[in-house]
């Protein structure tokens, strides 16, 4: 008889088991970098991961997803929309595509440094940014990440000016605005979508590429690109972003746990990629690749061409309201 009630209390736990795994709500993420702890986006990633199992006693099953697993740019926007996709750490072009007004953070030379861009990211423009593209999209962002500063690669000459860009077969995000930042240096930009660039720098279908050190190490970049120029044109925004139907089917304790989660994946991400530009020119200089400083003046050189014809380009498609109000509330911080 014990043997037998052993068996049944065996069993029964085995059921109950089973019936918690089968009622746990699976949410897949998504997001671009290597499977490493060495990459940013990936360490956030594992870090949501254990923290919302941990919080939520497992009834959320977080399934990350890294390098593009669950498809490439398009296909994970659209995966956020239709909400076969749950959640995604995902970067600044292809949101542009879903959500237009996202287009004004790639105006170039805006920002000073980390400090800047964050509080203005943490304020009321990105509070109000956020309301909007819950509203217009139904895809709620958290919050953003950055992925370092974006700075110029090629595989041709030094570039210290924009005079140096003239001829250059430069790749850019596939979203329009990138193609006018990189023609208005003079340069000639071809869309290329992330898992393919690492190919095309290496079959010299491009001859260069802009990107923040994080990415230039992750994929390995380096190995196809001899010169490296510092002008940090524009920070690489990364959104933590979520199906808002998958966050309004989560129970109050749920949706707590998501919140605090994701901050802390935040502060991960952000104090990765900033220790990697504070050491950018020793970080790629090991790496084999000669660093080209861009003094102040040349990089008023390089705003004066780049800024004028992107602003231009923003406004006409999202109109003057989104890139105002980024402006206005860069200059209220510089009055602060």
């Amino acid at each position: 008889m014990k043997t037998m009630s052993k068996l049944m209390t065996a069993t029964a736990v085995v059921a109950l088991t089973a019936a918690g795994a089968a009622s746990a709500k699976d949410l897949r993420y998504a997001h671009f970098q290597s499977a490493d702890l060495s990459s940013p986006k990936h360490a956030a990633a594992l870090a949501f991961e254990s923290c919302v199992e941990g919080k939520t006693s497992g009834s959320i099953d977080v399934q990350v997803y890294a390098a593009g697993q669950l498809g490439g740019d398009a296909e994970t926007m659209e995966g956020l929309e239709l909400g076969t996709v749950q959640m995604a750490a995902i970067h600044d072009g292809p949101i542009s595509t879903v959500y237009k007004p996202f287009a004004a953070l790639a105006l170039p030379y805006l920002f000073d440094d980390q400090a800047m861009a964050w509080s203005v990211m943490d304020g009321t423009f990105g509070d109000k940014m956020a309301e909007d593209m819950l509203a217009t999209t139904g895809i709620r962002m958290f919050g953003v990440a950055d992925n370092g500063v974006r700075n110029f690669t090629n595989n041709v000459r030094p570039v210290a000016e924009p005079a140096d860009m003239e001829g250059l077969k430069m790749r850019v995000m596939a979203a329009p605005v990138w193609i006018t930042l990189v023609e208005s240096l003079g340069a000639s930009a071809t869309p290329v979508p992330w898992p393919e660039l690492p190919g095309a720098l290496q079959q010299g279908v491009v001859d260069g590429q802009e990107n923040g050190v994080t990415n230039i190490v992750n994929a390995s970049l380096y190995q196809n690109q001899k010169y490296v120029s510092l002008d940090g044109h524009v920070f690489s925004w990364h959104a933590y972003l979520m199906n808002e139907d998958f966050y309004q089917g989560l129970t109050d304790i749920e949706q707590t746990a998501v919140n605090q989660c994701v901050e802390i994946a935040i502060t991960i991400h952000r104090g990765m990629t900033a220790a990697q530009d504070a050491n950018a020119a020793a970080i790629l200089s090991e790496l084999g690749m000669e660093v080209v400083p861009v003094s102040p003046e040349q990089k008023q050189m390089f705003r004066e061409l780049a800024q004028p014809a992107v602003r231009e380009f923003v406004v006409a498609e999202i109109g003057p309201d989104w890139p105002d109000r980024l402006d206005a509330a860069v200059a209220a911080y510089k009055a602060e």
